[in-house]
């Protein structure tokens, strides 16, 4: 037999939570096969059998809280799903007639509570233990989860529900009859969902707090002309995805700007270690994705180094990695800097908050047409920007991020220098 546990998944993640098993008890795996899925403040991991054989035994539930190096499972080595190895087929059809004689028994027996256990439904230990005490089908709960895994909560909101099984319609009459003393107010519950936060979540949640707690953030904005960047994009995209096989997008400018911007204020590219700054060399540019789970920031590693095509299809593949959930930790961790952009969801102007430990984010925003002064005498609508820096005000002072934010603003709405400055 063979211990199931928890790997070592990275230098910050010390715990996760079984997301979902996707083998049951008793089921024949192979070398290499997936067993369950564990979530971690980052990413979501896999876990594979090392050895063929059965799963003999489940010891942590899915959405239960496990360390690195628990054993959460057990595996037994061997061909065979049941008792005889050869005999799979005549397995099957025994374990058939079991149900048969329970269908006799479900008729005559009006209240049959003893079976919550047998459940197809899949629930917390707390939950099964709740449901046998109180006599509840597991099957008549309706879970609040995402996933449909029943929780405590869940059997206890159900418990709450008038429950008498031999004449139902009758006991809901008067239940709802009580309504009578309408005369002290509303005695119905209003309808309400409750929805476990995921570890991923809890997490970006902890993390934006302590942000705000620990860092002296502040943001001042700008607003960048787009006329220069989009006419570009109109002559050469169709040029650069028939060279490149990616489209043009202004992601790609945006990192370019930024690093040039960095390089003449290093101190925006920094951290803070106690009472050291840490000023970095190098310029992995996060970017914020949107994903199921929330908020990630993968990275683009060495972005000073990489031409427009390579930023653009880093970008692609990181981000089409964070939908479909398979990051790796590599991709999530050592960031200098982070840029956000809200403008894809429809957002005009906001303040990011800090991807700690960097001192500075640059949120994008919408592009508008908007009136321009540009001159005196003229004005012209123009496609307009807002750009918002937030920054550590611990080591970086209110000039140096407005002349910051400046700089990308002149990088932008010049392209052509981007191929110099960066």
């Amino acid at each position: 037999m063979s211990e199931i546990k928890v790997p070592a998944m990275g230098e910050s993640i010390t715990e996760g939570t079984v997301s979902r098993w996707m083998v049951k008890e008793g089921d024949t795996v192979n070398q290499g096969d997936v067993l369950l899925e564990l979530e971690t403040d980052k990413v979501n991991i896999e876990i594979s059998a090392e050895e063929s054989g059965v799963l003999e035994k489940i010891i942590r539930q899915e959405g239960e809280t496990v360390e690195i190096g628990e054993t959460i499972g057990t595996l037994s080595a061997g061909a065979g799903g049941g008792n005889a190895p050869a005999a799979s087929e005549p397995a099957t059809s025994e374990s058939k007639p079991a149900p048969a004689p329970e269908a006799p028994v479900v008729p005559a027996a009006v209240a049959a509570p003893p079976e919550p256990s047998d459940s197809s439904k899949t629930a917390s230990p707390s939950a099964r233990k709740l449901a046998r005490e109180r006599g509840i089908e597991l099957d008549q709960v309706q879970s609040k989860d995402p996933i449909g895994r029943v929780y405590q909560d869940d059997v206890k909101s159900h418990s709450n529900q008038p429950s008498t099984p031999a004449a139902p319609p009758a006991a809901k009459a008067p239940a709802s009859t009580p309504s009578a003393p309408a005369a002290g107010g509303a005695t119905f519950a209003k309808p309400v969902e409750r929805q476990r936060m995921s570890r991923r979540r809890a997490t970006i949640a902890k993390r934006l707090v302590e942000a705000q707690q620990t860092a002296a953030m502040l943001t001042t904005f700008n607003e960048v002309d787009m006329t220069a960047i989009m006419d570009v994009r109109k002559r050469r995209k169709d040029k650069f995805k028939e060279k490149h096989d990616i489209n043009l997008g202004f992601m790609s400018f945006f990192t370019k700007a930024v690093v040039g911007a960095l390089k003449k204020f290093p101190t925006i590219n920094a951290e803070i270690d106690g009472e050291d700054v840490v000023l970095k060399k190098f310029y992995d540019i996060g970017i914020a994705v949107s994903a199921k789970e929330g908020l990630v920031v993968p990275v683009v590693r060495d972005a000073d180094r990489l031409g427009f095509a390579e930023i653009e299809r880093s970008i692609a593949d990181l981000a089409s990695k964070a939908r479909s959930n398979t990051l790796a930790l590599s991709d999530l961790q050592g960031g200098t800097f982070t840029i956000t952009n809200g403008g894809t969801f429809g957002s005009l102007l906001s303040t990011p908050i800090l991807n700690t430990p960097q001192v500075g984010i640059l949120g994008m925003h919408k592009i508008q047409l908007r009136p321009v002064a540009i001159d005196a005498e003229r004005m012209e609508n123009r496609p307009m920007m807002y750009i918002a820096l937030s920054y550590d005000h611990r080591i970086i002072d209110g000039s140096e991020a407005v002349r910051f934010l400046v700089t990308v603003k002149e990088l932008l709405e010049d392209p052509e220098s981007l191929l110099i400055e960066g």
